[in-house]
This record gives structure tokens, sequence and C-alpha cells, in this order.
């Protein structure tokens, strides 16, 4: 297995180490909060803040093993995913997904097959008016996502394509 098969087997640490500055090293301190720690896919994104329905959307539709990365501009105030979202995106076939907000639900979505980080939980619901915007560059910490770009994520943290 190469290590651009992030699987499971090869760690963004090795991963690293063969293509250095090629990929950008997520500094924030995401947990992981869902069933699969290790989750790689090309990246979709959102830019919303404290309202999910944009997230819901998207997750109820085909993921095709895509990684959406939600720029909710670090707001801890309410929760940007719950368990019937992130049990969509297992069903449409999201290989992760990485909020940089929190989730709510944490033990039901520690159960699913799906990677999530997030930067923690809080039970308050968000808006549901679908503000926001899908599909452009989004910056989280310094990092570049771009919609296409691979997203690899594992217990070491995230690394994203230049």
């Amino acid at each position: 297995m190469t290590s651009t098969d992030l699987s499971g087997s090869v760690s963004t640490a090795d991963l690293y180490d063969e293509r250095g500055e090629d990929l950008q090293s997520v500094p924030l301190q995401f947990q992981d909060l869902g069933g699969n720690v290790a989750f790689s896919g090309p990246i979709r994104t959102i830019r919303c803040y404290e309202d999910n329905g944009l997230v819901k959307s998207v997750l109820n539709s085909p993921g095709e093993g895509s990684v959406l990365v939600v720029d909710g501009g670090g707001s801890l105030n309410t929760a940007l995913m719950g368990d019937m979202i992130a049990a969509a995106a297992v069903e449409n076939g999201w290989a992760g997904v990485i909020i940089n907000g929190p989730i709510r639900d944490r033990t039901a979505i520690a159960q699913l097959s799906l990677g999530v980080k997030a930067l923690g939980s809080n039970p308050r619901k968000s808006a549901k008016d679908s503000l926001g915007e899908v599909d452009v560059p989004v910056e989280i910490a310094g990092v570049a996502f771009r919609p296409g770009a691979m997203a690899y994520a594992d217990v070491d943290g995230i690394l994203v394509e230049r």
C-alpha cells in the first residue's frame, strides 16, 4: 500500500515524511469524534456560521468518498452536525467530516463508520437557514482547503494537499 492511500494502515506522519512540503499540516488540535479515526478523500467545503442547513443538505447528497470541510469560524456556540446528519453522511458514502466548530450527539456519532474531526461538542442546535457558501476555498488555522484537493486525517492530525 502506498502512503497516498490512507485507509488506516499508513499514518499521516509517514505520509508527511514521504511528501513533505507538498502537504500542509493543520496546527489546530481537532478532536477525533467519529467511529473512523483514519480517513481521506477529495475535499468539499462549506463556510457557515452557527447554521447547519447547508451541512445537512450537502451530507444528504452523494459523497463518493469525499471529506466535507466545514468552516464554522471556530464558534463553539452551536453544534454544526448531529447524529442524524452524520448517519446521512454514512448512508451517502462520505469518508469524513472536518468541522471548525462543535458537533452534538457525540456518543452516537462515535458508533458510526465515519471520520469526524471537530473542535468539541455542544448540545445546542444551530440555525437551519442554509446561510453560507458551498465549494469555496476556506482557510482554517492558516491552512487552505480547496475543493478537489486531497485531505488525509488520523490520530496525529490533518494533512492537506497544497
